[in-house]
This record gives structure tokens, sequence and C-alpha cells, in this order.
């Protein structure tokens, strides 16, 4: 337990300290964006920040699509050496995805505005991703794609829709399909929010604080374990009425867009696993936590096999939060993995 505190303290303090370094956020017009629906979000960008150097081959491009309401500079204390991956060795391009309110999302649409903007898909990031990299960056390969929790869910979509574009893979504590119990948790998300009075049919002109969100949410991020060991009976209404009272830095549209995005996340696309599994090609490392609580690890372990993935399997009272509580450990290697031909 103890361990797990320092671990996460360690994370918080390396998160401060490399914020002096975090690369100016930068936007590429993507234009039209065809979505799988059929619908279209009209002028669409792409936001990222480009964190290491770009070598003379190119050879050295990192893909790392965000999580589930992170944005790109919120990657900063994930970068660097000794961290998950490290910008001395590699270009590492971190997108904003959809939804996020960097890229084109709901809150900052000037004609598609709030619920009046198309639904999209995991899947949609991930087209979206792809055209910047080819259209904007002019790259017709990269090294690797790796991301975090949806980050996750968006490198697994990268495995089956682009397979020969990158050489190695590494989605972290994502899945590449939903289990019933990850329904039930985004679904509970999803009508926590919209039963918010505050919400308005998402009309709102003050933002909602969603407080039964992010009680549901906080509760799921680690496990009961760590919850009690890291709040006293004592320390519980202090913890509660932040959770309750403070609201989260993030429009309230953007994330039932990204919440829903998140619903659709199934890479055989109603197909069958084992074609799926035949698309991949790239080398794959597998990295999920056996208590996570917010995504649930059976699925991805499960296509590991299929595909003859190499895992890590952390078994941490951090849950889903497992990757900053072990980063100590996951850093060599991810960078033992991604330097391997």
């Amino acid at each position: 337990m103890k361990k797990s505190l320092l671990s996460a303290l360690a994370l918080c303090l390396a998160t401060v300290l490399h914020a002096q370094a975090v690369p100016p956020l930068q936007h590429a017009s993507l234009g039209d964006l065809k979505l799988q629906s059929g619908q279209t979000i009209h002028d669409c960008t792409l936001a990222y920040r480009a964190f290491g150097k770009l070598n003379a081959a190119k050879s050295n491009v990192v893909l790392y699509p965000m999580w589930f309401t992170g944005r790109s500079g919120d990657a900063s204390g994930n970068i660097g050496a000794g961290r998950l991956v490290d910008d001395s060795k590699y270009y590492i391009l971190v997108l904003d995805p959809l939804g996020d309110g960097f890229s084109c999302s709901p809150s900052n649409s000037t004609t598609q505005h709030g619920v009046g903007f198309p639904h999209f898909t995991i899947r949609d990031m991930v087209d979206a991703e792809h055209r910047f990299v080819t259209e904007s960056l002019h790259l017709t390969h990269v090294h690797a794609v790796m991301g975090i929790s949806m980050g996750g869910m968006q490198t697994f979509q990268w495995m089956v829709s682009y397979p020969t574009f990158m050489d190695a893979a590494v989605p972290i504590v994502g899945t590449p399909q939903l289990t019933s119990y990850d329904e039930m948790l985004w679904n509970s998300e999803k009508l926590a929010l919209k039963f918010d009075p505050a919400w308005q049919g998402g009309r709102y002109t003050t933002q909602p604080k969603l407080p039964i969100v992010a009680l549901i949410h906080d509760m799921n991020l680690t496990t009961p374990e760590f919850r009690v060991d890291h709040t006293t009976r004592e320390m519980f209404p202090g913890y509660f009425e932040r959770l309750t009272t403070e609201g989260r830095p993030f429009d309230a549209n953007d994330y039932l867009y990204q919440l829903n995005a998140m619903l659709t996340q199934d890479i055989t696309a109603g197909g069958s696993i084992y074609d799926a599994a035949a698309k991949v090609k790239a080398r794959t490392l597998i990295i999920n936590a056996s208590q996570d609580h917010m995504v649930n690890p059976i699925p991805a372990l499960a296509f590991a096999k299929l595909i003859h993935a190499q895992t890590v399997v952390l078994d941490s009272d951090c849950g889903h939060s497992s990757p900053g509580c072990d980063m100590g450990k996951l850093s060599p290697i991810i960078d033992s993995f991604l330097a391997a031909k």
C-alpha cells in the first residue's frame, strides 16, 4: 500500500517538474471529416503536441492518442527518461482526440455546437488521426502507436484499421471490445449526466458540475482497497465535498460525446474477433491491470493470445491508475520493447 502511494506521489512530482517542458499546442485543419455514420464534422481541426526530435530517417515517430477527457498537455508526466516513453529517443506526437475541447468538439464548434455536433466513434477518432499524420505531416509510416485507457482503445483500432502503418503497438489498460461490466459502468455515467438537471438537455449556459458522474468515475478509477488506504473516515467528508462541488474541468457535452464513443468500441465492427486478429501486423505489447474496475482486462488479454502478443499484467490496488503507480516497472519494459526489431 505504502509503495503504491509513494509511486503515485513520485508520478505527481515528475509531472510538476516536467510541466515546464510541455511543448506548445498545435492545430492542423482537416476540413470536413466524414464519419462512419455518414455524417460530417465541418471545419474539423486536430490538436497535438510534439515531444522530442524527429530523426533524419523519420523512423522514430510514436503516436500517443490521449485517454478519456485527457488533453495532450496531461501526457507530459508520462514522457521522458524513466517514464512510459522517452522523448530523447522518440518523436512523440501526443494527439488530442475528437471531443476533448482542443480538437474539433461539441464545445468549440461554431456551426455544429453542443448537441448539434455529430456523434463519433473510436474508429472515427483514429481515422481523423490517420488523416492528420498522412495529410498534414506527410508521414507514411510510424514506429509505434501507444496509449492509455481510451488511448489504448484507439491503439487497438489503429492495429486493425491501419495494420501496416506502425512497427509496434502498446495499448495500455485499453480494450478491443467492451464487456457487459464496461457497458454498465459507462452507461451509468451517461444516465447520471443526462438526468442531471443542470445539463438541461445539453443546452446549458453554466457548466454543470455533475456530482453523481464524478462519484461513479472516481469510485471505479482505482479500487476499494486504494480508497480505504488513502481516504480515512475522518478525511471522507472533505473528499466527498470536493468531488461533488468542484466540478470537472471538461465540458459536459464533450464528456458525453467521448463517453458515447467509448460505448461503440469494438474492433471487429460487428464481425469476428478472429478476423480482427488476423489483420494485426504490428509487434504488440498489451498492458493491463488485474484489478481494473474501469476497463475490464479480459478482452485485451484474450486478444493477446490470438495475436501472440507480449503481455504485462499489473497487480496493484491502483486499479485503472496502475500505469502511473507502476511507471517505474513499466518504463524499462516498454523501452526494451520499442527498441526491439
